[in-house]
């Protein structure tokens, strides 16, 4: 039995406009130096699970200008693997000319138990004994927008063999999109390839979340990256265990350590608002965390102001905590009247009533009155200065 780890879309060096840095915590750096230890953690899990070799089905950098330490750190990440690891050039980091690839700065750091896939040659894999336990046959991507399938005329050449026989490829396999324009990748010729026994696994990238998730034995199959990307995946990444039996087995394990959330609720009134608190407190990792939320309802301006008080507390542990663009819809209704009894001069009172008048038009007013609220409660919450007696001296 061969068994190996299938991952993918390492993305190495990838930036989220979301993670801004917030005095001495920078969310940005800590996603991408994760990113890296996680091919570790990679390392660490295919050593355990007794794998044999690592196949990186395309994009292992975001782009060809990475820094030359991304680069330099990668290259120390994968050769801590200790196995043989095969990389695939991607959409993102396509085998074209002036390609990362061939950069200085990826050659001289290259390790030695990492190979390129930079040709559609089959590659022997050998064991500890110099013993062949499969072949890979790859379609590494010449542009990062390709026009037509990299794999369908491949994989129809291919002979039956008894040799186990992977092939690697990037891209969107058809009906797995929406947008049928995505779809690069025919299944019929990859199926047949299986069925004839010219092949054992397809092993796919360019799809972040992996798939599929019911099937312990699908030969066509995507890894997930190894570190959530988007609010599009649930969960934290992944990669693959893949045995190369009869019948083939798989397992889809978990690897990363960030995770992309969105919280979605109604708010109309105090329980609501604690109910956001708890759910937000019910986050583990929150530094590594990052939150979308999209809230639904009507609030009054004291209401929103404790809102803002929630988000304000946490935003201090997440990673990073925003609003949705698009699904956050509260409303902010400007009658609220618990100015009324505060200890504070007429003019703030009256300013406080016009700003009112205005918030059915006007997202400033709102803003406004709220932050009113907000100074007027904290001012009400201190305690008061110490009295002091006796002559200094």
């Amino acid at each position: 039995m061969t068994r190996f780890l299938h991952t993918s879309d390492w993305q190495l060096g990838m930036t989220r406009h979301y993670l801004s840095k917030r005095g001495d915590d920078d969310p940005q750096a800590r996603f991408t130096a994760d990113r890296i230890e996680t091919v570790r953690r990679l390392g660490d899990v295919a050593r355990q699970e007794d794998c044999e070799f690592v196949i990186v089905a395309g994009d292992v950098f975001e782009t060809h200008n990475v820094s030359t330490q991304i680069i330099a750190r990668a290259c120390e990440a994968m050769a801590s693997i200790k196995l043989p690891v095969y990389l695939l050039p991607g959409n993102h980091d396509s085998l074209e000319p002036g390609c990362l690839w061939d950069r200085p700065e990826f050659t001289q750091h290259c390790p030695g138990n990492v190979r390129v896939l930079k040709d559609q040659t089959e590659i022997q894999v050998t064991d500890g004994n110099s013993v062949v336990i499969a072949t890979i046959v790859a379609a590494p991507l010449t542009t990062r927008h390709p026009s037509t399938d990299p794999l369908a005329e491949l994989a129809k050449s291919l002979e039956p063999t008894q040799t186990p026989r992977i092939l690697v490829g990037h891209g969107q396999l058809e009906g797995l999109s929406g947008d049928t324009r995505d779809a690069l990748i025919s299944r019929a010729p990859l199926e047949d390839a299986i069925t004839r026994g010219a092949l054992n696994y397809v092993a796919l990238g360019d799809r972040h979340i992996a798939w599929p998730l019911n099937d312990d034995h699908a030969a066509i199959r995507y890894s997930g990256t190894q570190e959530t990307t988007s609010f599009n995946e649930e969960g934290v990444g992944t990669a693959v265990i893949v045995d190369l039996s009869d019948p083939l087995t798989c397992q889809t394990v978990d690897v990363g350590t960030w995770l992309h959330a969105r919280v979605s609720q109604e708010v109309a009134n105090e329980a609501d608002l604690n109910a956001l608190r708890d759910t937000l407190n019910s986050f583990d990792h929150r530094d590594r965390t990052i939150i979308r939320y999209d809230l639904h309802g009507q609030v009054t301006i004291s209401q929103k102001a404790e809102l803002d008080e929630i988000i304000a507390d946490f935003e201090t542990v997440f990673a990073s905590i925003e609003p949705s663009e698009n699904r956050h819809d509260l409303t902010v209704i400007g009658d609220d009247v618990s100015l009324a009894d505060a200890d504070v001069p007429n003019w703030v009172r009256d300013a406080a009533d016009e700003l009112s008048g205005m918030c059915a038009t006007s997202d400033d007013a709102v803003a406004a009155l709220t932050l009113l609220h907000r100074l007027v409660s904290a001012e009400v919450g201190a305690e008061p200065a110490p009295q002091t007696t006796g002559v200094s001296r």
